[in-house]
């Protein structure tokens, strides 16, 4: 094989570098099947990595880039044949193995997912890591026994790629759901995804006692620091809170109490390390009862390969809601 095209980010005396190059399959990391990309996505993970602003990568230089779709070129294992449409979520990618930000990927096959039948190789990057986390922390609260008759379901910075996503998938699903978000001007997108009822987070009332008056059945959290502080609160009785994310804080300061007097149950969300038959079970959900109907709305915009290096600088900056796919060949 010729050699491709790939965004790689490298490190030189603490500062990190990164831009297109020219590779070849002997330069990724060891894998057993080779994939075609035709598509991956940004998160705010990758652009924490493409620019420095956060420590992601483990060891330097990797192609970047937690996501991939595309097809099958050659496997070593037989439950993935050649021509097939596949992804790759999480994983190591971008972390610990060469991403989805190259024309050519390798990977181990365990990390290998087939494309959901009626679905497109875009149509998995508009869902990507993204939905795919959202879609994990609702399995999570259901396997917890989170109904839609226990009570709504607050999202937290719910204009970004895990919040729209989980708005729309626990709205399919008959929930009651509210979006916090710190942006006003996103309340009618938010409403049209799905949101019952949005707050703006200047105007909540974090409370300082250990228990404030239960108003949720439960909570999909993207933030930590206070507003985690406030959830573990606010839930009811038996209520499930999916802890997805560190926007605003890594810091949760909290008791017991909630815990013991109100029986809340705090879940870990790891999309990165999820075991192979879990993966496949999500996805296979993500393609049925969890799959987005609003995708075109949160995940429509698609960039070229090109545009990749200048895009990453707004998500650091706050101002992208939704999602974006990348378009690679």
């Amino acid at each position: 094989m010729e050699s491709f095209r790939a965004f790689r980010i490298d490190q030189d005396n603490d500062k990190i570098i990164a831009g297109f190059c020219e590779l070849s399959l002997d330069d990724l990391t060891a894998g057993e099947v080779v994939i075609k990309v035709s598509h991956s996505t940004i998160n705010y993970k990758d652009a924490l990595a493409a620019t420095g602003a956060g420590k992601i990568l483990r060891t330097y230089p990797l192609v970047g880039g937690i996501d991939l779709a595309g097809t099958v070129v050659s496997s070593e294992d037989e439950r993935l044949e050649p021509g097939s449409e596949v992804l790759v979520n999480g994983c190591g990618l971008s972390e610990t193995v060469d991403g989805g930000y190259a024309e050519y990927a390798r990977v181990k096959s365990d990390s290998v997912v087939p494309v959901p039948v009626g679905m497109t190789v875009a149509q998995a990057m508009q869902i990507g890591t993204a939905g795919y986390t959202a879609a994990l922390a609702i399995q999570r609260m259901e396997q917890n026994s989170q109904r839609p008759e226990n009570g709504p379901i607050v999202v937290t910075g719910a204009s970004g790629g895990v919040g729209s996503i989980a708005v729309d998938m626990l709205d399919g699903r008959g929930y009651e759901v509210v979006a916090l978000t710190g942006k006003a001007e996103q309340i009618e997108y938010l409403k049209s995804i799905g949101a019952h009822k949005v707050l703006l987070r200047d105007e909540v009332d974090l409370g300082k006692r250990p228990m404030e008056k239960a108003q949720w059945g439960g909570a999909i959290d993207n933030l930590g620091g206070d507003v985690l502080t406030w959830l573990t609160r606010t839930v009811k009785y038996g209520g499930n809170i999916a802890s997805i994310g560190l926007a605003a804080s890594p810091t949760l300061n909290t008791t017991v109490l909630p815990f013991i007097l109100r029986a809340v149950c705090l879940l870990g969300i790891n999309s990165v390390d999820t075991p192979r038959n879990l993966r496949l079970e999500v996805w296979a959900r993500i393609g049925g009862d969890l799959r987005p109907r609003h995708l075109d709305v949160i995940s429509g915009r698609t960039i070229e390969f090109d545009e990749l290096p200048d895009a990453f600088q707004a998500y650091i900056d706050g101002t992208v809601s939704g999602r974006t796919v990348v378009k690679i060949t």
